[in-house]
């Protein structure tokens, strides 16, 4: 049986979750709370397999329940299923040691099979949490990623030491071409002229 812990300040919410829940034959509500105290609390003292968090509760959130919960109890699996999906909310839980992430929105079958995968050890995202992560690693990509193979063509001649022209005779390309794709990269590289440009190249390790 997985043995389960609920908290979350909303009454409603927890008898739903809870009935549909017991249901399963596999698991098994070993406790509730209604805030973010009470679920530290229950959560040292029963040892649940799984903890399924609310985040926004008052006093205490549900991600500062997650850190107290985590710092004290470092195993423990802690699954958020809430309504939002600020940044301010799925960054701080999932940093704060939430190994899973769901809507409250989210089919209760849906739910069931995250308590079960995050159970045995794997980690479930809504899957609109996981368009953020992956957009957020995007973002944190390095500069010379977001060069089209044409700026990254135009910077590897410049690191050579060819002008304009040069670069332009031997691409087949307009000097004005080579012009354009020159100021791309200076911007996408955040440098200020073609000597910086080349730097971070070579520093990179883009020329071989």
């Amino acid at each position: 049986m997985i043995k389960i812990l609920l908290v979350d300040d909303h009454e409603m919410v927890r008898l739903g979750v809870s009935a549909y829940l017991s249901a399963q034959p596999d698991m098994e509500v070993v406790g509730e709370a209604e805030s973010g105290e009470k679920g530290v609390e229950l959560a040292l003292q029963l040892r649940p397999d799984i903890i399924l968090m609310d985040l926004v509760m008052e006093p205490m959130d549900g991600i500062e329940a997650t850190k107290q919960i985590i710092s004290a109890w470092p195993e423990a699996k802690i699954m958020i299923v809430t309504s939002f999906l600020d940044d301010d909310k799925v960054y701080p839980a999932i940093e704060a040691g939430a190994v899973s992430y769901m809507l409250k929105t989210s089919k209760a079958s849906e739910i069931a099979n995250a308590i079960r995968a995050t159970f045995h050890g794997q980690s479930v995202f809504e899957p609109e949490v996981t368009g953020k992560m992956m957009s957020s690693r995007r973002k944190q990509s390095l500069p010379h990623e977001q060069l089209t193979s044409r700026e990254m063509e135009v910077l590897l001649l410049m690191a050579q030491g060819k002008t304009n022209q040069e670069i332009a005779e031997e691409l087949f390309i307009s000097l004005k071409t080579v012009k354009v794709h020159v100021s791309n990269i200076l911007a996408k590289l955040d440098v200020q002229d073609r000597t910086q440009a080349v730097i971070y190249a070579f520093k990179h390790g883009l020329v071989k």
